[in-house]
């Protein structure tokens, strides 16, 4: 992914076909070492091709990939019913303990 960004900067910034010095030189400027064999594969697989292409086919096979999470759980019977006075207590067990953290002496931003 670190080559394949990289590779998209110097793209973005006007550099229509990035040479593998190219690459290296933006990783190494962030301090991460570029590993030769990807990206050279990453070279080989991108020559001559349109990224702006390559990224409107990848968004229309990730659109027909279904994302959604399953529908919210339904809750039991018994704990709508009784369930709410045990989370009550816990809340204010919660409330105090976070209240004697103030108390010793020192804040998050002293």
């Amino acid at each position: 992914m670190k080559h394949l960004a990289a590779y998209l900067l110097l793209s973005l910034g006007g550099n229509s076909s990035p040479s593998e010095k190219d690459i290296k030189t933006v990783l190494e400027s962030v301090g991460i070492d570029a590993d030769s064999e990807r990206l050279s594969s990453l070279i080989s697989e991108l020559k001559g091709k349109d990224l702006q292409e390559l990224i409107s086919e990848g968004s229309s096979k990730l659109a027909s990939v279904p994302s959604g999470g399953a529908g919210g759980a339904a809750a039991a019977p018994g704990a709508a019913a009784g369930g709410a006075p045990a989370e009550e207590k816990e809340e204010e067990k919660e409330e105090e303990k976070e209240e004697s953290d103030e108390d010793m002496g020192f804040g998050l931003f002293d």
